[in-house]
């Protein structure tokens, strides 16, 4: 039975061994049935117009409106997992041996791999002089003090944790005081420097509680202008769709203390509960680059930590130079912590 398996009908009707060569024979006679398949042109033009519809809503992702539930701000928060219907029309277009489906289908490819396909090489480099990092270190967190130690791990020059609970304050700073040295907790977020920290304030996001701050970090190559923010959470709600207004407008504020910064070196970490493809967000975005798009290696998605599906925690720069960018392994958080590293922009020249 098992030389059976291993055996093929030749062409003289003989059993022999089945080899690579005659799999491509029997694939090049099946090939040249198809060509007097007059159907192989009519077959699947269903699959072939969903394939063209896959495409046009990548390529016209910015023009879905978000007048209704926020539809366009939901698309664009996972826009990379459209991807995933790529494989499916392919396969679908095999079963139905349909050549106008199957050329439909390169389309929805071609847009997708324009879209993200430089982020699937490793562009990380060895250089920069300031390493930074952000994470959710959630609320409910069931081990605060061994999150902090965990992500004080990765060796970052400069960390900033969010969503931080009062009663649980005290455990991070004894924690992270081993490692640094200055610390600063505006409301629910705190900003963790091996460097002295200055012009410490609250940044006002129109929340009504403190949820963003800014600090000075005096970095040996320069000082840097730190912001730490954690935007409104967003839904998802069958009657009201992708509720995101309260993010949206803290989002704009944020953008607008941003924009006001003095310094050259700007670097923004946190949860912005949303990606980089979100028009919401543009206020922010469209002025300052991500570490991740710019330098890091894959999507870096962090979160939800279980099986992370969108990039809402963010490292954005502007002035300083990103380097290399990188996702920090699993906490006790439900979400992942980040991590980068920046090269700081010498003012002087």
């Amino acid at each position: 039975m098992a030389q059976q398996a291993y055996m093929t009908e030749t062409d003289d009707g003989r059993q022999g061994p089945r080899t690579p060569a005659s799999r491509l024979r029997r694939l090049i006679r099946r090939l040249g049935a198809l060509r007097g398949d007059r159907g192989i042109w009519r077959r699947g033009r269903l699959v072939a117009v969903c394939a063209l519809l896959l495409a046009l809503v990548m390529l016209a992702h910015a023009h879905v409106p978000n007048a209704v539930g926020n539809l366009g701000s939901l698309l664009e928060t996972f826009l990379p997992w459209l991807g995933l219907f790529v494989p499916v029309l392919l396969i679908l277009a095999l079963v139905r041996r349909s050549a106008t489906a199957l050329i439909a289908t390169v389309l929805p490819v071609v847009v997708w791999l324009n879209l993200f396909g430089g982020l699937l090489s490793d562009k990380n480099a060895s250089g920069g002089d300031l390493t930074v990092a952000t994470h959710n270190v959630n609320a409910e967190n069931p081990d605060p003090s061994g999150t902090a130690r965990e992500v004080a791990a990765a060796g970052a020059d400069v960390l900033a944790l969010e969503e931080l609970k009062a009663s649980e304050v005290p455990a991070y700073r004894a924690a992270l005081s081993d490692t640094y040295d200055y610390h600063a907790v505006v409301g629910t977020v705190g900003l963790w420097s091996k460097y002295p920290l200055s012009d410490i304030r609250s940044v006002d996001i129109r929340l009504g509680w403190q949820r963003a701050m800014r600090a000075t970090v005096d970095a040996p190559a320069g000082r840097v202008a730190v912001y730490v923010a954690h935007l409104p959470s967003v839904r998802v709600k069958l009657e009201a769709g992708f509720t995101a207004r309260q993010r949206d407008k803290s989002a704009d504020a944020l953008g607008e203390a941003i924009a006001d910064e003095p310094l050259d070196n700007v670097v923004l970490l946190g949860d912005l509960n949303g990606t980089m493809n979100d028009r919401s967000l543009k206020a922010v975005t469209s002025q300052m680059r991500s570490t991740q798009g710019a330098v890091g290696s894959g999507f870096g998605f962090s979160w939800p930590a279980s099986f992370p599906m969108a990039r809402i925690d963010q490292i954005l720069v502007r002035g300083a130079e990103p380097e290399s960018s990188w996702t920090l392994p699993p906490t006790a958080s439900d979400h992942l912590p980040i991590a980068a590293r920046v090269r700081v922009t010498d003012t002087a020249e």
